[in-house]
């Protein structure tokens, strides 16, 4: 539909409009100030159109809004920005160019360089549009002023991408520790991806993802931090209003658009566009209580489910006890592993803390993904925690981690459960009829049948602080599989 420029296309809830009042002022040749008022009820992304003329090399815009008082309990304003190019702003991002949130209140552009969080590239010539995204908004409304400055010269050249390799230096088959849930600057963190790779080498991880919120500009950010003995696999966090998802291991360069909500029944369709770039559907944090957190899309597009994140908190205890319920064991039945990640930001926030431990043929971002789409996986708080956990049969037949265990129903099953780097902890083991056996023991042996157990599964426990609740999770595993057909 084409706008004036006291006009507003808004996205994001359909049939729906933004009632506001956009006015532009052109002060002096190579600057704009958009100026509007977004209401209470406002759909959820609202499309600034601005004209961006010839010869621009650079383009920079910043952002103000109001922050009038709000009654105890009822939310302020809170805006979110981005930018779409002359390509156009339809789903699927053809004409994305950036997205930083409420991370920062300006940004730039040039063919050789651009803010974190956005993609550098020509200025073209035609219509531009910032993307507002009132993440709250205030009873008295949202007024905002958008400055955009244009400086006009030879453009610049725009820099080949160099992504991270596929391959680092591995262990063959191992154990390998890893956190695919990771900021940097070029979302809401406070640290480069060189520094983040320090901290995670010291952490004693072989692998992260990169996960900014809502863009990939940090794909070709990773050259500094480039480590013969790192795996830096490419991806983001897809922050819906309904809910986020990290998409895990994706081609480098790959977009996932945003601009959806659970029932507008858009998420198989980017879910897919995951996959189809090699990726994992992981949804993040699916009980969080923050704003537009908590998971609605449900898991049939799921590879994984994040059922840990940061320091363990009663929301990832309803996450953990929502995946158990999902697990069935039915034999050759489709099951979502579990992983656990930092969502690292900023201090006190640890990358590593947890961490998920994947059982792979070698430190390669496919040995990986296929090691966690198996569930050959566990969670730890550190690298100083590790699990040993295995069923075996009356003659000897072996299961680990995410695999299935093939015996007669009534065959007697011994499953053994170790724990090191967790002393004072306890060890759980859990059946489909929940909690079967615990011990305060470094190792535990337990006797079962598939008739009795479709699955075990591990916890390793803190004392608990607050008894009757149980303790923080210092581990724990994706289920061993017992079928009983």
């Amino acid at each position: 539909m084409a706008l004036t420029r006291r006009e507003v296309l808004a996205t994001g809830m359909s049939g729906a409009a933004a009632v506001t009042t956009p006015h532009l002022s052109v002060p002096s040749a190579d600057t704009r100030i958009l100026t509007g008022t977004i209401p209470p009820g406002a759909p959820d992304y609202v499309e600034i159109p601005l004209d961006v003329p010839r010869g621009v090399s650079e383009l920079r815009v910043a952002y103000t809004y109001g922050k009038p008082p709000v009654p105890p309990g009822t939310p302020g304003n809170a805006l979110d920005i981005g930018i779409f190019d002359e390509h156009g702003t339809a789903l699927g991002g053809r004409g994305f160019r950036g997205w930083s949130g409420g991370a920062r209140s300006e940004f730039f552009l040039r063919a050789d360089d651009a803010t974190p969080g956005y993609l550098p590239g020509p200025i073209g010539a035609g219509r531009w549009h910032v993307l507002l995204g009132p993440y709250t908004v205030a009873p008295q409304g949202l007024p905002y002023e958008i400055t955009a400055r244009f400086t006009f010269g030879e453009p610049g050249r725009t820099p080949r991408p160099v992504y991270p390799p596929g391959r680092a230096r591995g262990r063959g088959r191992a154990w390998y520790r890893g956190d695919c849930h990771i900021h940097s600057v070029h979302s809401d963190g406070r640290r480069t991806p060189a520094d983040i790779a320090v901290l995670a080498r010291a952490a004693g991880l072989d692998f992260i993802n990169s996960s900014e919120h809502n863009t990939h500009s940090a794909h070709a950010a990773w050259a500094d931090a480039l480590s013969p003995d790192l795996l830096i696999m490419t991806g983001e966090e897809v922050t819906t209003r309904t809910g986020h998802v990290l998409a895990v291991g994706t081609d480098p360069g790959t977009f996932v658009d945003w601009r959806y909500r659970a029932r507008e029944n858009r998420f198989g369709r980017f879910a897919r566009t995951i996959r189809g770039a090699g990726g994992l559907v992981v949804p993040a944090h699916p009980h969080a209580t923050c704003i537009g957190c908590a998971w609605k899309f449900g898991f049939a597009d799921a590879d994984a489910v994040e059922v840990w994140n940061g320091p363990w908190t009663p929301d990832d205890e309803v996450s953990l006890a929502a995946w158990d319920a999902t697990l069935r064991g039915a034999d050759g039945e489709r099951w979502l592993p579990a992983v656990a990640n930092s969502d690292h930001h900023r201090d006190p926030d640890r990358v590593g803390g947890p961490q998920t431990v994947v059982l792979a043929e070698d430190l390669t971002r496919e040995s990986i993904l296929a090691g966690m789409r198996a569930g050959r996986s566990y969670g730890a708080e550190s690298a100083q925690v590790s699990v040993a956990f295995e069923a075996v049969g009356p003659r000897g037949e072996h299961a680990g981690i995410g695999e299935c265990l093939r015996v007669a129903p009534d065959a007697d099953v011994t499953v053994r459960l170790t724990a090191t780097g967790a002393p004072g902890c306890e060890l759980w083991l859990v059946t489909d009829q929940g909690l079967a056996v615990t011990s305060s023991d470094a190792a535990l042996e337990w006797h079962t049948t598939p008739a009795r157990s479709a699955y075990v599964r591990a916890e390793v426990r803190h004392p608990a602080s607050l008894p009757p609740l149980p303790g923080a999770l210092a581990a724990f595993t994706n289920p061993v599989w017992l079928p009983a057909g």
